[in-house]
């Protein structure tokens, strides 16, 4: 009988990889430890090494799918090694691998397993990749990006096989989710193969080329990540789930589902006191003293127990059916994670016409994906305002030439920044953050605003820093060169962190107003919209006035909708009265 191949364990918390490429084919001779396949988790790409030997058969798989732990990747003729398993016989239970103690270094507690013959665990792959040896000094891995950056997109590779690189030198353009960076050699040498290509995907840690004769860098010790300890409602789930089972006269194994013979009860606790059906407590309940005490026995409510006997009288399988729901209902919400949101399924375009997939890189997924989880995390509310900006518009185009001098413009925007970063000291709470977790509300002591930039790549925020210690002029040069950084692909990750205001500007583009989404985890963003002339009421007659329209998004969780009005009418007021920032600061 030909021999299965099933993908190994992976690591801790890791149940999955994308297949990245196979390197066998129906009819090739394998060795056990021989490399099958290149598999990329959320952590890396690996090699994953056969546990078989023989002669492949069967591929059950192909490039690009989505792989399980334990799944069938291919079959072995005439094959030998700890993949294969005896028909006659059931599956072996896994092994029970005590845990190393905590201060044990990190590399040592992956690579630690017993020495039984069973194949190399994926996991001592992850460790050769972790920790130097003679055999990778002349490898260039890509190094740490920036907090929570694991990967980008090759734009543009600055290296050539045959050519000579030094410490320091840019080898290659990195468009992460953030920006375009270059990223410098670690090392020096002379480049003997390139593995990557542009327009690759590249992970952390991942080889880019290889050097001859070369030499790294002291690499930094791998961190060390200390086990954390979940505290869950798994062991009274347990107790509710046997008592239940108990009443039936069956094991836990006999109650679960002939395909998870094996699986363990659901982690939940078991569901007391259910809703109850019409009626209310004083109404007789139709069943015998023997099934009510079954029903308290294994915490069943037996008014929301339907019977299925004359006249609705409630039996012992009646109330067994009844847990079992309940247990079947909090399994299924126990599998979708708190706070995840699935999307819906697309239909079949092409049915309509023709369509064209392109992958979302870079920029564009990752807003695609922040501001998905600011407009679920955040409960938006944008309030609308207007200022008459007739005086303040004079005063911009007197002092535009002083900007230019200083290297920026004078523009709305700029102006705003000031503004804001007043209003943000009279109203703390629009320049502070919300912590769920632990009940708090974080105020923050600086103020750095965020300008939204358009670019050809997408929408990217830039940090202004101290804004409330800096001038008009000084505020018009470092926006005007923030904006032609990120416009030339020169924008670093640290210069779109820090932000605690947003301001986005649609001015030049047209529209009366908008909702912008709030920035998480800042709590607000204000947005411009163009300004325009419109007829006024001033001086008990009508007046031509320069009118800006304001929208300002906040988190109604911290911010009520009466503060909100005061901001940005303080905003407003500021804007038509420039008097007011040098009084009010």
């Amino acid at each position: 009988m030909p021999t299965e191949f099933k993908l190994p364990e992976l690591g801790e918390n890791i149940e999955s990889g994308d297949l990245v490429r196979l390197m066998i084919k129906p009819g090739a001779s394998i060795a056990e430890g021989e490399p099958v396949m290149e598999l990329e988790t959320d952590k890396a790409v690996v090699e994953v090494p056969s546990s078989v030997t023989g002669t492949v058969g069967e591929i059950r798989v192909k490039e690009g799918d989505k792989l399980k732990v334990g799944q069938v990747i291919f079959t072995v003729e005439n094959g030998a090694g700890s993949g294969a398993k005896p028909a006659s016989k059931p599956a072996a239970q896994p092994s029970v691998i005590p845990a190393p103690p905590k201060d044990t270094p990190v590399e040592t507690r992956l690579a630690a397993s017993p020495q039984t013959g069973q194949a190399p665990s994926l996991q001592g792959s992850l460790v050769r990749s972790l920790v130097p040896s003679a055999a990778t000094a002349s490898e260039f891995k890509l190094p740490e990006l920036g907090e929570n950056i694991d990967s980008g997109d090759l734009v543009r590779l600055m290296i050539t096989p045959g050519a000579s690189v030094s410490e320091g030198q840019p080898v290659m353009e990195l468009e992460t989710d953030k920006a375009v960076v270059e990223v410098p050699s670690s090392v020096s040498g002379v480049v003997r193969e390139i593995k990557v290509k542009e327009g690759q995907k590249v992970r952390v840690g991942q080889v880019i080329f290889t050097l001859e004769g070369g030499a790294v860098a002291p690499a930094e010790p791998p961190r060390r990540h200390e086990p954390v300890e979940h505290i869950s409602g798994q062991q009274a789930a347990r107790l509710s789930f046997q008592i239940a089972m108990r009443a039936e006269g069956k094991t836990e194994e006999q109650a679960l589902p002939p395909d998870q013979p094996q699986a363990p009860p659901p982690a939940f606790t078991m569901p007391v006191q259910l809703g109850k059906v019409a009626g209310t407590d004083r109404d007789p309940i139709p069943a015998a003293p023997h099934v009510r005490r079954l029903a308290r026995e294994i915490g069943v409510n037996i008014r929301s127990v339907q019977g299925s006997g004359p006249g609705g009288r409630i039996s012992e399988d009646d109330v067994k059916q009844s847990a079992k729901n309940a247990l079947m209902q909090a399994a299924v919400a126990a599998q979708t994670p708190r706070g995840t949101f699935v999307e819906p399924e697309l239909p079949d375009f092409a049915k309509w016409g023709k369509t064209e997939r392109v992958s979302m890189r870079g920029v564009r997924r990752k807003t695609a994906e922040h501001l998905r989880q600011a407009w679920n995390t955040i409960p938006h509310v944008t309030q609308q305002d207007r200022a008459d900006i007739t005086e303040l518009e004079q005063l911009r185009a007197k002092f535009a030439p002083r900007a230019e001098e200083a290297g920026g413009k004078m523009t709305v925007t700029a102006i705003a920044l000031k503004v804001c970063a007043s209003a943000l000291k009279v109203f703390p709470q629009f320049n502070a953050s919300i912590d769920m977790g632990k009940e708090e509300i974080i105020y923050k002591q600086y103020i750095n605003i965020g300008v939204a930039v358009d670019t050809d790549r997408g929408l990217l925020v830039p940090v202004i820093r101290n804004v409330d210690k800096k001038n008009i002029v000084e505020l018009a040069a470092e926006m005007t060169q923030l904006s032609k950084k990120a416009r030339d692909r020169k924008l670093t990750p640290e210069e779109m962190e820090g932000g605690t205001f947003t301001i986005t500007n649609l001015g030049g583009i047209g529209g009366t107003g908008f909702s912008p989404i709030v920035n998480h985890p800042e709590v607000a963003i204000l947005g411009l919209s163009r300004s325009r002339m419109e007829p006024e009421w001033v001086n008990n007659k009508f007046e031509p006035r320069l009118i800006l329209p304001l929208s300002l998004s906040y988190d109604h969780r911290l911010i009520d909708g009466a503060d909100a009005a005061r901001f940005l009418r303080w905003i407003a007021e500021a804007f038509e009265q420039p008097f007011l920032l040098s009084v009010q600061g």
